[in-house]
């Protein structure tokens, strides 16, 4: 399968925690939580469009103002996830600048919002038309840990301990259609953005006589056209950082995680340091690949190291893949 997720730690693994997520023949770009994104382009900037934030210690958020800057002035809407205060703090930093210039923007830049707490789900909007005054969506009860479901992946998320909250995140395409271009190319039909409608089809779980727009302006009945694409299960990405090693928080991750393509995880300390990383409710490196064998994680991406062990990240990743297959090590 043709992974479409393709994920990058945008400030490696000692740096702030932000990790920019391109997907495979997508404008659109997803990024999990905001920490310094001076790395990014402009251009990758202007692609996101869903923003996962774990929680709003600096180290986390202060990239917001880097993402507003740069999609001021456009016509776009912005979601994003957060834990606990997510919506106020939002408007406060929005509150933070005068808008008395919005009027002469003609497109209008919108941050929707969804807060998300104990068996609830809130959602707020900013927009730029009004200077970004608050307006309340109301709450809605949580189901699945599902907060949000775009054209083609969902996010979940789970409430995890740190000092405070902080949110994990599994973001996952529920299938994933392959398309066969050989099979296309047999058929007498060209490779190009038409497909497009042939997967979404495909995915929507349309009826055989679904019509298909074909390159000439012609349609094919979907049933007719099957056999050009497979069906996969989806792929998933998980995301978990700044937690404390407790037994909940285990059992959550591996809840929400589970059979993860990709779990990015937080290993701010050392083995050796359990004692620091419990008074500072973060992960060891052992702890972190225990964490994604619980899960049966496919593959584990450490991150968020403590800069107190610079020069050391071989012998990091070392200790979480150790834990992670220790058969193997």
């Amino acid at each position: 399968m043709r992974p479409t997720f393709h994920a990058q730690l945008v400030n490696g693994r000692f740096g702030d925690a932000a990790i920019f997520v391109e997907r495979l023949h997508a404008r659109a770009a997803l990024l999990f939580d905001l920490g310094d994104l001076a790395a990014l382009s402009s251009r990758d900037l202007l692609r996101i469009e869903t923003v996962l934030v774990s929680h709003m210690h600096m180290d986390h958020f202060i990239g917001f103002d880097s993402l507003l800057r740069v999609n001021v002035g456009r016509s776009k809407t912005i979601r994003l996830v957060g834990p606990p205060g997510v919506i106020a703090c939002i408007g406060h930093k929005l509150c933070g600048y005068t808008w008395d210039l919005a009027g002469r923007h003609a497109e209008a830049l919108v941050f929707h919002v969804y807060e998300v707490s104990e068996g609830l789900l809130r959602e707020a909007r900013f927009h730029l038309a009004t200077r970004f005054a608050r307006e309340d969506l109301g709450e809605r009860t949580l189901r699945d840990d599902l907060v949000l479901e775009a054209n083609d992946f969902i996010v979940r998320a789970a409430l995890l301990e740190h000092h405070g909250h902080s949110l994990g995140f599994a973001v996952s395409e529920p299938i994933h259609v392959n398309v066969w271009r050989n099979r296309v190319e047999e058929a007498g039909l060209p490779v190009g953005p038409w497909l497009k409608g042939l997967k979404k089809a495909v995915r929507d779980d349309l009826p055989d006589q679904w019509p298909v727009l074909l390159p000439d302006g012609a349609t094919n009945p979907l049933g007719e056209l099957r056999d050009l694409v497979s069906v996969e299960p989806g792929q998933t990405l998980g995301y978990v950082t700044d937690v404390r090693d407790t037994a909940d928080n285990r059992q959550a991750i591996a809840k929400l995680c589970a059979g993860a393509d990709t779990l990015f995880i937080d290993a701010s300390f050392a083995a050796a340091d359990a004692e620091l990383a419990a008074a500072r409710a973060h992960l060891t490196t052992r702890a972190a690949g225990e964490i994604a064998r619980l899960a049966g994680a496919r593959r584990v991406e450490p991150f968020h190291f403590s800069p107190r062990y610079q020069g050391q990240e071989a012998e990091l990743l070392a200790e979480v893949r150790e834990a992670f297959c220790p058969e193997v090590s």
